[in-house]
């Protein structure tokens, strides 16, 4: 009997790597499962817009107007050991970090604020076009979302607008995309009032596959609570989830669950 059930479990997993397989063979985007590596404490009451890690802290960007921040926060106890408010009119969207900095959105201010990463000082401001959502960097440009199916690659330098993108999957606009997030060649995007990620390329815009986390967090305070929220950790190739005031930020290994299950 034992035997048999191994055999079976083999059999299974086989057929789910030959579905994924099949299903990027025909243009649709795989879907893929999630492992939970680890579980830390997160602030209930962050509106988490932003998340980046970097030199062994997150670095977290909480909105609404009145409550904005920059934080740097310690993973293992998710204590802020620094904070950094904004003025009450301004409401705080994505971050990155680039060089020595911290680069932060606002929503719709079309202004961009520039920190040193050390202190949390600001140094800059800049401006931009239209809505500001997530933000993340490839090397080259930074990559910012508006709430659209468009991304903008801005030069770092000077803010210019370098090029957009369109984000499809199988020929329809994905729009609402939020926070982001460039991890090993791919942006990842959170769509938001999804529990779903999209993986995008960033040459051709097309959705090359779906992370489904919708059974992660299942008790939410309230509708707003949305999954928000991706760092990825390069040194130690480690992958963070969260969302808007979860108590909770997820270390999380993806897996191929091998169906055909997605937003669009």
């Amino acid at each position: 009997m034992r035997r048999y059930v191994i055999w079976l479990a083999a059999l299974f997993g086989v057929a789910g790597i030959c579905v994924v397989w099949v299903l990027a063979r025909d243009g649709v985007p795989p879907t893929q499962g999630y492992r939970v590596v680890h579980v830390y404490p997160h602030d209930p009451d962050a509106y988490t817009q932003g998340l980046i890690f970097t030199d062994g802290h997150l670095y977290e960007s909480t909105g609404k107007y009145g409550e904005s921040s920059l934080r740097k926060v310690e993973l293992q106890t998710g204590r802020v050991v620094q904070s950094r408010a904004l003025a009450r009119d301004l409401f705080a969207e994505g971050i990155t970090a680039w060089e020595n900095r911290i680069v932060q959105l606002t929503w719709k201010n079309q202004l961009g604020i520039v920190y040193d990463k050390e202190s949390l000082r600001e140094v800059q401001r800049f401006r931009y076009s239209g809505e500001g959502w997530g933000l993340t960097h490839d090397g080259t440009h930074l990559i910012v979302s508006d709430g659209s199916a468009t991304l903008r690659f801005l030069d770092p330098q000077t803010f210019r607008l370098a090029r957009r993108l369109l984000v499809k999957s199988r020929g329809r606009r994905v729009g609402n995309l939020n926070e982001l997030e460039y991890v090993r060649g791919e942006i990842l995007a959170n769509v938001w009032y999804q529990d779903y990620i999209a993986r995008i390329s960033p040459r051709t815009g097309e959705v090359v596959g779906w992370i489904d986390l919708s059974r992660l967090l299942p008790e939410r305070r309230d509708t707003e609570a949305v999954l928000n929220g991706i760092a990825h950790d390069a040194e130690g190739n480690r992958l963070f989830v969260t969302g808007k005031n979860w108590p909770k930020l997820f270390e999380i290994e993806l897996t191929s669950r091998g169906n055909a299950k997605s937003p669009l």
